[in-house]
């Protein structure tokens, strides 16, 4: 059974959209544990445009599950993670012009030290990168635990044979992922009819979807949200 990481982000977007003090995405985070969610994901950005560290520190302190940080792979935010010790760190790349993360991160040697720091720290660290077989290889090599494959050309495809093609792609990835021993995750632009084609392929050990989630919410609510989608990745 795969389990599902909720990202809460955007709920910190509409807060920071008056710079108050609600929507609180503790609340969140606590109704959706309450519903299923089996990790909490927030991305801290380096221009801190939705969550904060106060968010960040009181999550620690306050979710019964797992905290997954998605951060830049800077010594600056590795340096935070280090204090706050989510369970997870996920590496992702990070533009301030970009709306949202725009692809999977481009690994490098430079990258090993950050990884070395974390898990020095006792943190797992997952990295989000594209279905690209040499680039899991490359994870593997500098010591990343898990990957999460960037699914945001799958998602955003329309027609049928171009969809079936990349879900191939990513398939294979997954499978090489595991071959290699890491957790083997799937995230970005995921949502309510998108996600069953890769349920179906039996491979991923958690999904991580945040916008359709919360999207949902603002009519059905978000306990119905988290547990619509919960029945859909199990």
């Amino acid at each position: 059974m795969a389990e599902l990481g909720v990202n809460i982000d955007h709920i910190a977007t509409l807060r920071q959209a008056r710079l108050g003090i609600e929507p609180e995405p503790i609340y969140a985070a606590a109704i959706a544990e309450q519903n299923g969610a089996d990790q909490i994901t927030v991305h801290l950005r380096e221009d801190r445009r939705h969550i904060q560290d106060r968010d960040l520190k009181l999550l620690r302190e306050t979710i019964q599950t797992r905290l997954n940080l998605e951060m830049a792979a800077s010594k600056k935010m590795a340096d935070i993670a280090e204090e706050v010790k989510p369970n997870t760190v996920t590496l992702v790349p990070e533009k301030r012009e970009e709306l949202t993360t725009e692809g999977g991160l481009q690994l490098t040697n430079e990258h090993k030290a950050v990884i070395t720091q974390l898990q020095k720290a006792k943190i797992e660290v997952s990295v989000f990168i594209e279905p690209d077989i040499e680039m899991i290889e490359f994870a593997k090599k500098i010591g990343a635990d898990a990957v999460e494959v960037h699914t945001g050309k799958y998602a955003n495809l329309k027609d049928e044979r171009s969809r079936k093609k990349e879900i191939k792609r990513i398939f294979n990835a997954a499978k090489k992922i595991k071959e290699l021993n890491m957790r083997v995750i799937a995230g970005h632009g995921l949502d309510y009819k998108n996600t069953k084609p890769l349920v179906e392929l039996d491979i991923f050990e958690e999904y991580n979807i945040g916008h359709s989630i919360i999207s949902r919410a603002v009519f059905s609510g978000l306990a119905e949200a988290v547990s619509e989608m919960k029945i859909i990745v199990s």
